[in-house]
């Protein structure tokens, strides 16, 4: 059993205007945010860093002339870029920081091909530095995949968790679990009404125990994608976890197709576990890669049908490059077809149905 101290840390550390009373409301405001940013590639050589007309800050000026902000987290990428320590630079007067940088864009470095987000909004301010290739899951798409998914946050099974087990009055910005700022976003949900039975979890006695997971993300390059799905006791008002049991963390990386596999490959798998099974996500996901399907088209249309049974075939064909080959794969080509499925009910019933295959396996 373990004791889970980071969704007390966000709670602990996050300012008012970074804590979120629903999926929705968050959802919202990184939308709103996402509207006012543009990604760009630009050569290291056309970056130029010039002091403010105060000298008390720095703007980076793109290959237009444009200069833009650096958030805190931006600078530290750009320092990070040219070999030099942010701290440093950033204790630096202005003229004399942006003599450094520039030197690191010009003359010390070789150039290269960045990758910046830049947002504007009444002012213009540089977001993040990374690689040409980052692929970048923006925060919204993930909030949109759990509240297609599990709702409002608020209310339904999946929800902010309640203190010692029993369920808030109210989600409000001193309770909540939901954050998310510049730099990151942290979602921690809980089924604290269907628990599970564990055989065995205290003194040879079964216990009841809820499920929970943690979400994080990063649309800056600050850290990857994350979800650490666990069963538990009890969240106190500090919003610690307490009695932590069956841990299991998966991290997506941000390549071009994370955002896809993020949707496609784990929301089956988190949807089983919601459901009734107390294995982790990935002992689901290893179990069901290795079950090898000897007929595929009996396997798909005694559950779906034979006409969606070859549109499954089809989808998992376009998406992997080849044909279905064990109830992973099955679960796959399944949930790449619901993306074809306008009506978001019929979509998430649908993958249900399919995250019910891992049953065989779980």
């Amino acid at each position: 059993m373990s004791t889970l101290t980071q969704a007390s840390a966000q709670w602990a550390n996050r300012p008012a205007e970074e804590r979120f009373i629903s999926l929705p409301e968050m959802h919202a405001a990184m939308e709103m945010r996402r509207a006012i940013s543009r990604a760009a590639t630009v050569s290291s050589r056309q970056l130029r860093a010039v002091p403010t007309d105060d000298n008390q800050g720095l703007m980076i000026e793109g290959p237009n002339g444009h200069g833009y902000a650096p958030t805190h987290w931006a600078m530290g990428q750009a320092a990070q870029l040219v070999g030099a320590p942010g701290a440093y630079l950033r204790d630096l007067p202005a003229p004399l920081a942006a003599d450094c940088l520039n030197y690191g864009f010009q003359v010390e470095r070789d150039a290269k091909d960045i990758g910046v987000l830049l947002t504007k909004n009444g002012t213009s301010e540089l977001r993040a530095v990374t690689g040409p290739n980052y692929g970048r899951i923006w925060d919204g798409d993930v909030v949109a995949a759990l509240i297609d998914r599990f709702g409002d946050g608020v209310t339904g099974d999946w929800r902010v968790p309640g203190i010692w087990g029993h369920a808030l009055d109210g989600v409000t910005r001193a309770n909540t679990t939901l954050f998310a700022g510049d730099r990151d976003c942290f979602i921690f949900l809980a089924d604290e009404v269907n628990r599970i039975e564990l055989p065995g979890r205290r003194d040879g006695k079964t216990g009841e125990l809820a499920r929970g997971f943690f979400v994080t993300n990063s649309e800056v390059g600050g850290g990857a994608l994350k979800l650490k799905t666990f069963l538990f006791d009890f969240v106190c008002a500090n919003r610690i976890v307490w009695g932590a049991h069956e841990l299991d963390e998966i991290s997506i990386r941000h390549t071009a197709s994370a955002p896809d596999k993020f949707i496609e490959q784990v929301t089956p798998a988190l949807l089983e576990y919601s459901r009734s099974s107390a294995a982790t996500v990935s002992t689901v996901l290893r179990t069901a890669q290795a079950s090898k399907l000897e007929k595929v088209d009996k396997f798909l249309a005694t559950r779906f049908g034979p006409r969606v049974a070859a549109k499954i075939q089809h989808a998992h064909i376009l998406d992997e490059g080849r044909p279905i080959e064990t109830v992973w794969d099955a679960v796959t080509g399944a949930t790449a077809h619901a993306r074809t499925i306008p009506w978001q009910s019929d979509r998430v019933e649908f993958e249900t149905l399919a995250g019910g295959m891992l049953d065989l396996v779980s």
